[in-house]
């Protein structure tokens, strides 16, 4: 079943746009934190930034995931960071490799279903605090594949999940960010994908990867000629279709809320699932407003953000039934 959004947007921030840019310019809210770095079993690492000061062992903890070339300071972790810890949470955040502001080790990156380095940090939080509840938090790029993790590892140690503006159609969102207006996000998302791989590939001159990066022009020809054959795909396409968590969200037995605004510029209908394909596990809410992990409500000079209320709240009923029943 989908679920109509209760979120209002005010007069003023109705245009998609306007959510999805004014959303990261007008946020004040910041957290404090602290990072720590993870060795993989690869030989690579992963950074996490946990918010300062440290909540003890007896409160959730709350892992997020941080969308295409995000990291703790994108401003919806920052926002989620502070609301989840100002309700007495631990929340800490996954950055993919190569986005804490040091290229990671290896030529291998991350993409929306590399589900494997999620899989570690969170095994590892377990065992480091088996009594913890927890649960996780995906944004865009982070969503898609934190829906693939939940479909693949269904012995996971999360009571619940949120995903957030996901590209769960990963061809049709890779097309209509190509078109309009919506070239405008390509472009700013494309100069630095083109940065971090440049710094990466000068450290990994032996890989025999020979395309002109700068000459790439769209996320599907970055996809075609770099993230899919460095991951082991045929060409973009192969990734989209093995990848996109449209078809795994039936798979899913995690309580999960999906999020989604119904004009995000990043993406089209084609994202949306058919009601009758949703499991019992997942809470679908559509908004006919909120442009890309936007969702401001309230006055322009003091905006609020739905997503840091909706969020917890919803969090709230799944981490209290969960301490109930330990």
């Amino acid at each position: 079943m989908i679920h109509p959004s209760r979120f209002q947007p005010s007069w003023w921030a109705r245009n998609a746009h306007l959510q999805t840019i004014l959303a990261r310019y007008l946020h004040r809210q910041r957290q404090h934190y602290q990072n720590e770095r993870l060795d993989l079993p690869d030989g690579d690492f992963i950074d996490l930034a946990w918010a300062m000061p440290l909540q003890d062992e007896a409160r959730p903890l709350i892992v997020l995931f941080h969308g295409l070339e995000g990291d703790v300071q994108s401003h919806y972790v920052q926002g989620m960071m502070a609301a989840l810890h100002h309700q007495g949470w631990q929340p800490v955040l996954m950055h993919f490799r190569g986005c804490s502001g040091e290229p990671n080790r290896l030529l291998r990156a991350y993409h929306s279903g590399e589900t494997e380095d999620a899989a570690f940090v969170l095994s590892t939080l377990r065992q480091r605090f088996p009594g913890r509840v927890m649960a996780a938090i995906g944004y865009s790029l982070g969503g898609n594949m934190l829906v693939n993790y939940l479909a693949k590892y269904h012995r996971n140690p999360l009571c619940a999940a949120v995903v957030v503006s996901a590209p769960l159609q990963l061809a049709a969102c890779a097309d209509r960010i190509n078109r309009g207006f919506s070239r405008v996000y390509q472009r700013y998302l494309l100069d630095r994908m083109k940065l971090n791989w440049q710094r990466k590939l000068a450290r990994h001159r032996h890989a025999g990867i020979d395309t002109d990066i700068n000459a790439i022009a769209s996320l599907r020809e970055f996809d075609n000629r770099l993230t899919a054959p460095i991951h082991g795909f045929n060409d973009a396409d192969d990734y989209y279709r093995r990848c996109s968590g449209l078809p795994r969200l039936a798979d899913i037995i995690t309580p999960t809320l999906v999020l989604h605004a119904a004009d995000d510029p990043f993406m089209t209908d084609a994202v949306i699932p058919e009601a009758d394909a949703l499991p019992p596990a997942i809470t679908y809410e559509l908004s006919r407003h909120g442009g890309h992990v936007g969702f401001m409500h309230g006055a322009p000079w003091r905006p609020r953000y739905w997503l840091e209320h909706r969020i917890p709240g919803w969090l709230q009923q799944h981490l209290l039934f969960t301490q109930d029943h330990d």
